[in-house]
């Protein structure tokens, strides 16, 4: 096991003159703080896999519970799958469920094991239909825009979750429910889904996220389109103007997802941890600033196990046996 000071190399120094030299346009890079906290060794709290391995399914809330969390094994060890489950209300984000997904999002980034996680739905014929404005009509003003702010905070979590994050989405996906599938790595599409902001038509913007992320997936003009008419969007042009990444037949969104997730679960978790990262903090700077970063994100992978057992495995010509280590 690595020292948590182990992360402070030549690459690191690159970083903290990258930073520096940005100062001059007001850019503020956190790949510093953020690139260490992706190391589970660098974390007291994180889990033990046989932990991971004793709950079949883990629960956050008591009663009539709304997000369920279920750690696959077998051949898709290292996947967790959330699932939203409040048919009555065909998935709306009340205060429950999201502070249930909150919960089920801040556990899963102390999971040591897990290197994938899937989003799906339980309801038949809907994802998510956005914030549960009934229970949004009884809130005060402060109360309302507490309860946005929540969501929005939670979105950025799971976007800044460690390990790549997959939305599987059959039918509708509406106003926070497409905001929470942005905020995902990847969308998987069924042909009954359909993709929508309507907050324009409510009196309101969209508030979680998706004024800042769809132009960051779409561009700028297709955003600015799609918010402004409130035009909900079905899976053909979703693929096409790249608001999903795959589209697939009625009932396959999960299965195609957990292919993908499969395939991702048998790279190195540490590789696609400092990958996420170096992406992520890369796409808010300059090119030459993103390779530093980059080097940093590389130089964490140079004295762990895994990188060795990668190599040993190719020569060997066999599948290498990834610890996380």
């Amino acid at each position: 096991m690595l020292a948590v000071t182990g992360w402070r190399t030549p690459a690191w120094l690159a970083l903290r003159q990258a930073q520096d030299s940005m100062g001059a346009c007001g850019v503020a890079v956190t790949a510093i703080a953020t690139i260490p906290s992706l190391l589970p060794w660098a974390s007291s709290s994180s889990t033990t896999g046989s932990h991971h391995h004793q709950q079949q399914q883990r629960t956050f809330a008591s009663g009539q519970l709304h997000v369920l969390v279920e750690p696959l094994g077998d051949q898709h060890e290292g996947i967790s799958v959330v699932t939203l489950n409040r048919p009555d209300a065909r998935n709306a984000i009340g205060r429950q469920l999201l502070r249930e997904l909150r919960e089920a999002i801040n556990n899963l980034r102390q999971e040591r094991t897990t290197r994938c996680v899937i989003i799906r739905s339980a309801v038949p014929g809907v994802f998510c239909s956005g914030a549960d404005l009934k229970e949004r009509a009884m809130m005060t003003q402060h109360e309302a825009g507490e309860f946005v702010t929540s969501i929005r905070q939670t979105f950025s979590d799971l976007q800044a979750m460690p390990v790549p994050t997959i939305a599987a989405m059959e039918g509708y996906a509406l106003g926070g429910g497409a905001e929470l599938a942005i905020s995902c790595d990847l969308r998987v599409v069924s042909s009954t889904a359909v993709v929508g902001f309507p907050e324009a038509q409510l009196g309101i913007i969209p508030g979680a996220g998706g004024t800042q992320r769809l132009p960051r997936l779409v561009g700028m003009a297709k955003a600015k389109e799609l918010i402004f008419t409130a035009r909900r969007v079905k899976p053909d042009e979703a693929l096409r103007v790249g608001l999903a990444d795959h589209a697939v037949e009625e009932g396959q969104a999960y299965n195609k997802a957990l292919e993908i997730a499969a395939e991702m679960a048998r790279c190195a978790p540490l590789s696609l941890r400092m990958a996420k990262e170096a992406i992520a903090q890369g796409m808010n700077v300059d090119l030459a600033t993103g390779l530093r970063i980059e080097q940093a994100c590389y130089a964490q992978l140079l004295p762990t196990k895994d990188r060795v057992e990668g190599l040993k495995a190719f020569a060997e010509k066999r599948q290498p046996r990834y610890m996380g280590e």
